[in-house]
């Protein structure tokens, strides 16, 4: 069985548009029932929504994600910088989204981490669980970044950590940000519409395998 809370999950990390503040109470209606744990635990988030500005969400939102290194939400980004691992890293990831009957529309790269959440809430409960134990170390970086400056956002990644029973590792350092090369390889797509991910050819097949989300070399201890 699925679980749908990552796909709200995953439309809250999205810049904010007003569709995001309409869709506000359906959101809330779809975690209290399906996930009220994590709908207590973002209970701060949806305020902040519900009460701030769009243009000031949409300015806190471009300083936070995209200003800030740290806070980047691409995960191999974090993982290889600017080394060739990380294209690497991408294609491989891609090619598992389409093994899966997905296919990536848009402008997005394949690590952005709301298309990361909307492909977990395809996913049985229990690849789901095994995928994010595979991000959970670079989700509790960002998440650790976000709550040192304050940021609203980071409870999303507090719920991530309750998903999984890996103990995330710290990250050896900040790598360069440099996506330029990337967005030349992955985007934008011809069409740019949503959702990030469509259905392929078919049905998402059940049972779907887990990603080998990192590249052996790269791949972190599981303790």
């Amino acid at each position: 069985m699925s679980k749908p809370g990552y796909k709200v999950l995953s439309a809250l990390l999205l810049y904010p548009e007003p569709e995001l503040l309409e869709d506000q109470a359906a959101l809330n209606e779809l975690l209290l029932e399906q996930e009220p744990e994590w709908h207590a635990a973002l209970g701060g988030l949806f305020s902040w929504f519900a009460c701030t500005p769009l243009i000031e969400l949409q300015q806190q939102y471009v300083m936070t994600f995209d200003r800030n290194p740290s806070h980047s939400l691409h995960l191999f980004e974090h993982i290889h910088g600017e080394s060739r691992d990380r294209g690497q890293a991408m294609v491989d990831l891609m090619a598992e989204y389409r093994s899966h009957g997905l296919e990536m529309v848009g402008d997005d790269l394949p690590d952005y981490v709301p298309l990361f959440l909307e492909f977990l809430s395809q996913q049985t409960a229990q690849d789901a669980e095994r995928l994010l134990g595979d991000a959970i170390h670079v989700l509790t970086h960002i998440g650790r970044k976000l709550r040192a400056n304050g940021s609203p956002y980071a409870a999303i990644f507090d719920v991530l950590q309750t998903q999984t029973s890996v103990q995330a590792e710290e990250l050896r350092g900040p790598p360069v940000r440099d996506m330029d090369e990337a967005l030349e390889t992955f985007g934008p797509g011809a069409d740019g519409i949503e959702p990030l991910l469509k259905p392929g050819a078919g049905s998402l097949p059940g049972g779907a395998h887990p990603i080998n989300f990192y590249p052996k070399a790269a791949a972190p201890r599981h303790h």
